[in-house]
């Protein structure tokens, strides 16, 4: 049986591992950049390369990369006030596109920032207003996700990622340029990225659309705990703590859902194991 083409929007830091992984698993996988310059990388890693860009107007050949049952869309909103509108615009342009395209299912890589901090375990079902969401980033992809589970031509599920670590994106580095311990006490939330692949693989070779599912790692070490690991690894000292205050409102993640409905079971279930290799 020939397996399903694959389009990903947005091969970065996990989007091109991720388009490895499916070609290496016999997937026909097309893969989008916003750059010229990284068409090339992309060729030699086996993917189709396409240059899209979702400005004002849609720059590329959107028809063409859309030629395929199953689109990722991997691309993160900005921070800033303006991320909100700039978001929808984007993925309305998207959804236009997609309506005459041979896309039946759709993969959203959202993000946890869509909880407000509840000071408990969230879940699925708690993020429901946008003005509640972390931050403008929580606030545009909250949005966007309820835009596009609300369309009938193509099924969606989301997947919202925590902090995402692994390879060269550790916050343990962040040790060397952290001047004082801010929020000793906050659990972390962080998920690894070979974590996200075989998350988002397992969605998709398991046929699971229409769902929303949360993915962090099982464990939620306090940010003292998981930077003390790290100082140790690295051969650094870890930094002073910050002056008392006010605990903020926190939250812990829960991936129950996911664990049950596909089975996964997580490579890095310990963040602190990640914190000890220092990468």
């Amino acid at each position: 049986m020939q397996k399903e083409r694959i389009s990903i929007l947005g091969c970065g830091w996990l989007g091109l591992p991720l388009a490895q992984e499916f070609i290496g698993a016999g997937y026909r996988v097309k893969g989008s950049t916003t750059r010229a310059e990284k068409l090339e990388g992309l060729k030699a890693a086996g993917i189709e390369p396409f240059r899209i860009v979702l400005g004002e107007a849609a720059e590329g050949d959107l028809e063409g990369f859309l030629d395929s049952e199953v689109l990722i869309v991997n691309i993160p909103p900005g921070r800033g006030e303006e991320a909100v509108g700039v978001h929808v615009e984007q993925i309305s342009r998207l959804i236009d596109a997609l309506a005459g395209s041979p896309v039946e299912k759709v993969l959203f890589v959202s993000s946890t920032s869509v909880y407000p901090p509840l000071n408990r375990e969230v879940f699925e079902q708690d993020a429901s207003d946008p003005d509640a969401a972390e931050g403008f980033g929580g606030r545009a992809l909250l949005y966007v996700e309820d835009m596009l589970r609300s369309e009938t031509a193509f099924r969606t599920t989301v997947v919202r990622f925590s902090g995402l670590i692994g390879h060269d994106r550790n916050p343990a580095r962040y040790l060397l340029r952290m001047k004082e311990l801010a929020d000793p006490e906050q659990p972390m939330n962080l998920i690894h990225r070979d974590d996200c692949i075989g998350i988002i693989s397992a969605i998709i070779s398991q046929g699971k659309w229409g769902e929303v599912y949360n993915a962090s790692c099982e464990l939620h070490p306090k940010r003292k705990e998981f930077y003390e690991v790290a100082a140790e690894s690295l051969g650094v000292e870890l930094p002073s703590a910050a002056a008392p205050a006010p605990p903020k409102p926190f939250k812990t993640v829960g991936s129950r859902k996911l664990v049950e409905s596909l089975g996964y079971r997580f490579l890095h279930p310990d963040p602190l194991d990640v914190a000890r290799e220092g990468r």
